[in-house]
């Protein structure tokens, strides 16, 4: 897996619920599916839980069929922390990737979105000629890649398009950047399993921050990419919003991240 050999790529498809009051507990299970240019690659799950102002995630994805073959690529990773008014409040963040070969953990240790402190093993070997420092500054009241994708709700609507109006600052334990998120309109979507009802539907882009090396072809590409969406379906009651479909055009192609199960329950 490239990722592996030059930094870990943040299992990001994936985010979670909200829970207003004390004494409830919401519940996700989802299922996805992975393509690339049309062509099934992978498949992903998550499953969380929140209660009492706080919430826990895990995520895994694996590649299938012949790219899975031949790369043997997997990756899990584990999110927990608080929930603001606006953004969740991250205390945690590990994340584990394999190619069959070679094997690579980042775990960032945070309270209330500030990070306490980074570990990698095996440790990254960075080219630090043209790279934008990364400064304490960029490591407070930030996201850990998975807690980026729980959406609390704003003015008590999932469909209000005040729900995609927003900046997402992310620390995945190498670099910072934010992910900034336009509205973009209302579909209807059925999965096979689970969910069937309304989506919210945001553009996204990417804007690095620091801890990027600015004249990198894949920095500039993603920097430029226009073509970046995600489909945010309500949970838990409609107290939060997190991605039932992410599309993100690579170099190689469009990736797509579709679900096939989506359930969430309320306790």
């Amino acid at each position: 897996m490239k990722a592996l050999r030059k930094r870990s790529t943040p299992i990001a498809l994936t985010g979670l619920l909200l829970a207003s009051g004390a004494g409830q507990a919401g519940t996700v299970d989802a299922t996805y599916s992975i393509t690339l240019a049309g062509l099934t690659i992978g498949r992903a799950s998550l499953s969380g839980v929140v209660e009492n102002g706080s919430y826990s995630i895990n995520v895994s994805a694996a590649l299938t069929g012949l790219v899975g073959a031949v790369t043997n690529g997997s990756g899990s990773g584990t999110a927990r922390g608080g929930l603001g008014s606006a953004l969740p409040l991250s205390n945690g963040f590990a994340v584990t990737a394999t190619n069959g070969s070679a094997k690579r953990t980042i775990q960032i240790g945070a309270s209330s979105g500030n990070v306490r402190g980074v570990t990698i093993e095996p440790p990254l070997e960075l080219p630090m000629e043209g790279r934008i420092p990364l400064r304490d500054q960029h490591k407070q009241g930030v996201l850990d890649p998975i807690s980026a994708l729980v959406m609390p709700v704003r003015n008590g609507n999932p469909l209000d398009k005040a729900n995609c109006e927003r900046r997402l600052p992310v620390f995945d334990g190498t670099q910072r950047f934010d992910v900034v998120l336009t509205f973009a309109g209302i579909r209807n979507v059925q999965a096979e399993d689970g969910y069937v009802g309304p989506v919210l539907v945001c553009t996204a882009r990417y804007v690095p921050v620091a801890g990027h090396r600015p004249d990198r072809r894949a920095v500039k590409f993603m920097t430029e990419n226009r073509n970046i969406d995600t489909w945010l379906a309500p949970v838990n009651g409609g107290r939060a919003l997190m991605p039932y479909r992410i599309s993100v055009r690579t170099m190689v192609g469009t990736s797509v991240i579709e679900a096939r199960r989506f359930q969430s329950s309320t306790q």
